[in-house]
């Protein structure tokens, strides 16, 4: 293959701004801002004025928590670029904004304990075939070489990283950068562009040597290049350019680039290098698959907001869109666009149609959802099918005062809407309204957004065990009620079998009744009184794996009733049981955890401290230096399993827990749980 034509890519771009926690994402977000005047000046995260962390709760935990939004300009270009959290707990806010951008620059530093977390984020743009560049940052606080940091991040990467500037030292300091492809330094000054300066003598033969092993990776997708290298005959520039674009853009190289974004350097380098190498929303169609002639946008975000309602934020990968038009969705929903936004963190400007390429906010669209494709015209099909990860925390919410019950299932379903990682069920056993998330700073926002967006108090905490009980031994118990008070009484008489049934069997009711010594018509009534008595056993819990046989019995001609026999079982059910030997059970939960294999050892170490039982490890299946830990713990000992699991593995490690079955429960445990439940032991 010979040098590919290096056109530029013009019109609106989406860019999205992956990496670890606290890797200087948002930091890098403000200084791109401010370096294209769309703010006046870049502001530390520490101050809680960025544009990024925006929100309350972003800039109470000094820690991204949402995608931001923010469109500006450079050199002429309309440019949307999407501040993505880092922390694993909201890693799946970027998954819809990385559907539909451009490029994604993943912003990584040279810190060893950081790279899982960035392994988690390249094997996520792995998977959805997103291009993208590699900014490192905190250069100015590396111990170590770059290129050995490179070594140390090539593993994380299955694409080759491309070193397309080194840094400029004076005295051991980092005071600037040169770059490979222009062979030019560049001295940085503070929050300002970087000064040009020729390359000084002691470093050209380290340039040189970085020069050369950029273009042996080009050559690598270039014959004409190879050729040159070969014949060592310099290539022009320009060819170079389109090398580092075409590679970029076809997925075979990840270009690394470095800088300090806390003090702006590196950022102007880093923009032209977006602007000439990335590619735009027609390679976004083609990756998508969007049919050809059809308007298509892609709902990545959505938002509610105090006044202005509910806003869809949507890239524009085909057509236009204006105000007032009518939109159709791939999940069959109508709606018609009431307002269109470009979004720069919290603030809006509205304008009256969207072209193609933009990200905008469009209001109004109530019934329509994060990962839908919206169209202008009918029969629209969905280009994105989000993977949201199993949750790993939990948390059981009631309102302050019980006026608030209706509040709080509003703003929940808000949130839901906002966050679709987020998940609630109304358990009916407990009657709890539990909300399902990645970790106990998720759930912690989602209550902080509850009682600060939407003025709901609310009281949280951990969901209750869905313990059952059961019996051991069979006995035969007779149940009589009768009762006479003036008129008509009451009376129903039975005798019941009762015995234990394997586990999982459930709930079995028969009866041998023979000579009609309990009548036909009552014998329901008999097994709804069985059943009504079974939701709460001599232990406190329901029962389960009970069979119970109507035996015999006997009834009156005038007093007998279905309320009578109702509470003839429920006697003799509630004598017999306590005779049965019962027994607590608890459910017990299969689990699979990932985790890198470094830190296997911890993880397995972890697991019978919860009474787990390890089952097995391997290697996990298409991701080198992970494993699968197996194992069988009791749901009683997952609850904040996640944060000593994520302690051990530098933030990344997560599980899959899924019920496997009952097993007693007995001794102090059985204690424990039965006091807590009111019932003596």
């Amino acid at each position: 293959m010979g040098a590919r034509a290096g056109e530029r890519r013009k019109g609106p771009k989406c860019i999205a701004i992956v990496g670890p926690f606290a890797s200087g994402k948002t930091t890098l977000f403000d200084a791109i801002l401010a370096r294209t005047g769309a703010i006046p000046r870049q502001n530390a995260v520490s101050s809680g004025n960025t544009v990024g962390d925006h929100t309350p709760e972003a800039r109470a935990h000094q820690m991204s928590v949402e995608a931001t939004f923010a469109t500006t300009e450079f050199l002429g270009e309309s440019i949307t670029f999407v501040d993505c959290p880092g922390s694993v707990e909201f890693a799946f806010e970027a998954q819809p904004v990385l559907a539909a951008c451009d490029l994604a620059v993943v912003v990584a530093e040279p810190d060893e304990k950081k790279f899982p977390a960035l392994q988690l984020i390249m094997r996520q743009l792995d998977a959805m075939g997103v291009p993208r560049m590699l900014f490192l940052n905190k250069i100015d606080k590396a111990t170590v070489g770059v290129r050995d940091t490179l070594k140390l991040l090539q593993p994380a990467s299955s694409i080759p990283l491309l070193l397309r500037q080194i840094p400029l030292r004076k005295n051991g300091i980092v005071i600037g950068s040169i770059d490979l492809a222009l062979e030019r330094a560049y001295i940085y000054r503070e929050y300002a562009e970087s000064s040009i300066a020729d390359i000084p003598d002691d470093d050209k033969a380290r340039e040189i040597e970085a020069r050369f092993s950029m273009l042996e990776t080009l050559a690598d997708h270039d014959d004409l290049l190879m050729e040159q290298l070969l014949e060592e005959i310099e290539p022009p520039r320009d060819s170079i350019f389109d090398d580092l674009a075409a590679d970029l853009r076809e997925g075979v190289v990840t270009p690394v680039l470095i800088g300090a974004a806390e003090k702006g350097n590196g950022v102007l380098r880093l923009l032209k290098a977006i602007r000439h190498d990335s590619p735009d929303s027609e390679a976004t169609r083609a990756r998508l698959g969007v049919p050809s002639g059809q308007s298509a946008l892609q709902i990545m975000k959505t938002i509610h907001t105090p006044h202005g309602g509910k806003l869809s934020l949507a890239r524009v990968l085909s057509g236009t869109i204006s105000d007032a038009t009518e939109v159709f969705s791939s999940s069959g929903t109508t709606g018609k666009v009431s307002g269109i936004y470009r979004m720069l963190g919290k603030d809006q400007s509205k304008i009256p149609a969207a072209e193609e390429g933009e990200t905008v906010a469009l209001g109004k669209l109530d019934d329509f959802a994060t990962g839908d494709t919206i169209s202008t015209s009918k029969g629209v099909s969905g280009l994105v099918e989000l993977d949201v990860p199993s949750p790993v925390f939990t948390a059981a919410l009631r309102p302050r005062e019980r006026k608030d019950d209706v509040k709080l299932s509003t703003g929940l379903q808000k949130l839901l809407q906002e966050d679709p990682s987020l998940s609630m069920e109304q358990n009916q056993d407990t009657g709890e309204t539990i909300i399902s998330g990645h970790g106990e700073m998720h759930l912690r926002v989602t209550v902080e957004r509850l009682e600060g967006k939407y003025q709901i108090p609310v009281e949280s905490h951990t969901p209750q065990v869905p313990y059952r009980e059961t019996i051991r031994k069979s006995v035969t118990q007779r149940g009589r009620h009768k009762k006479q008070s003036g008129g008509h009484g009451q009376f129903g008489d039975v005798v019941l079998d009762i015995k234990p049934l394997p586990r999982g069997a459930g709930f079995e009711f028969t009866d041998t009744i023979t000579g009609g010594v309990v009548p036909k018509q009552y014998i329901p009534s008999v097994e709804h009184g069985i059943r009504d008595y079974l939701k709460t056993g001599p232990l406190g819990f329901p029962v389960v794996d009970v069979a119970v046989n109507l035996a015999d019995g006997s009834y009156h001609s005038v007093d007998s009733s279905d309320m009578a026999f109702q509470q003839a079982a429920r006697l003799g059910m509630k004598d017999g049981m306590a005779a049965c030997s019962p027994v607590l059970l608890e459910p017990v939960l299969k689990v699979e955890i990932y985790t890198p294999s470094e830190a296997t050892a911890k993880v397995t170490a972890i697991v019978p401290q919860r009474r787990g039982q390890i089952l097995g490890f391997d290697g996990r299946p298409g991701w080198p230096g992970w494993d699968v830990v197996e194992a069988m713990m009791p749901q009683a000992e997952i609850g904040n399993l996640i944060v000593e699991l994520r302690s051990a593995t530098a933030g990344v490690a997560t599980y899959v827990a899924t019920f496997d079955h009952m097993a007693e429960l007995t001794g102090r445990l059985a204690d424990e749980v039965m006091n807590a439940n009111g019932k003596a032991a």
